[in-house]
């Protein structure tokens, strides 16, 4: 079975893949810096421990340090990268925009030189669904990308641009549309709005809560990604983007409905106006995925409650 190395791969996303790929028979390794740029490394540190328990190797590695990136990858050499090693957040991007510039882009730049010296072939790499905002919805792949609102935007889609042009052989770009799920980071909404509910503390509601998302639940992204490594192996001269989403909208409050009732408390809330980093609405197209035999299968009270379940064991709370 081929070999897969995940950057980032003690991150959310990179945590469930790696599993999931071993359980399939796939020889699994991971690479990630261990940061504490915006939440706390511990998380990271306890998902690493996870997968050294289930024999998956974590190197300690900066994307933005090409020597080191080039002898991680000499050492296992992979048949296929997934590339998830990056600075994330639309809001937080506003403030430390040279940090998204230094990570997003820089380090992916060093990714593709290290593929190219060392002989990986395929590169599926993480994109979002920001670099499309501002078109109509629902919003497809094949359209040009929208206005950036945010440097986290604007740094996903130069990854798109120098994976485009860059001397792989297939390179894959998945545009992510609002993944939560267990082990989620804690800068995103469903964390963010459960630590509020449950501490009694005032949660930030934007565009006063008129805002709609296309939720897309972790067990739904990673497979989506396993079809594509897949597509990869068996491809020559393949440079594609794909989206991979519910494709269904949720308004906010109702999302925000869903946590009261799994955790039986009611949020206090900020009502604020809309942040600048911010689009109104997202909504997936993922016809050209499903295509391929994909379906997302996770409903939001099925992935809500399977947070939340999670979320009572690791924090020992009721």
């Amino acid at each position: 079975m081929a070999k897969v190395l995940i950057t980032g791969g003690a991150g959310f996303i990179g945590f469930h893949l790696a599993q999931s790929l071993q359980d399939d028979g796939f020889d699994v390794a991971c690479l990630d810096d261990f940061n504490g740029f915006y939440y706390d490394p511990n998380m990271k540190a306890d998902r690493s421990e996870i997968l050294a328990e289930r024999g998956i190797k974590t190197w300690a590695v900066d994307i933005k340090e090409k020597s080191k990136l080039i002898n991680a990858l000499d050492a296992e050499k992979p048949d296929v990268i997934m590339h998830l090693a990056a600075h994330a957040g639309v809001r937080h991007s506003l403030d430390h925009s040279r940090h998204y510039i230094d990570n997003n882009i820089y380090g992916t730049q060093n990714l593709i030189e290290a593929c190219e010296i060392v002989g990986v072939d395929n590169v599926v790499y993480a994109s979002t669904s920001c670099v499309m905002a501002g078109n109509s919805l629902p919003w497809k792949e094949d359209e040009p990308t929208g206005h950036q609102l945010n440097p986290y935007g604007y740094t996903k889609m130069t990854n798109e641009c120098q994976m485009m042009v860059s001397k792989i052989k297939n390179t894959i770009g998945l545009r992510f549309f609002t993944v939560y799920g267990p082990w989620g980071r804690p800068d995103m909404a469903l964390f963010k709005f459960t630590k509020g509910i449950l501490d009694g503390t005032a949660i930030d509601v934007f565009n006063y809560g008129d805002m709609k998302r296309d939720f897309t639940y972790v067990d739904d992204i990673v497979a989506g990604i396993k079809v594509l490594i897949n597509r990869t192996l068996d491809s020559d001269g393949l440079k594609e983007i794909y989206n991979i989403g519910r494709g269904e909208q949720v308004q906010l409050m109702d999302f925000i409905k869903e946590i009261e009732k799994n955790f039986g408390r009611e949020a206090s809330m900020n009502m604020l106006p809309k942040h600048p980093a911010d689009t109104q609405e997202t909504w997936s197209d993922t016809t050209k995925l499903q295509a391929l035999g994909w379906k997302p299968t996770t409903s939001i009270p099925e992935g809500v409650e399977k947070f939340a379940e999670w979320y009572r064991n690791y924090y020992k709370v009721n």
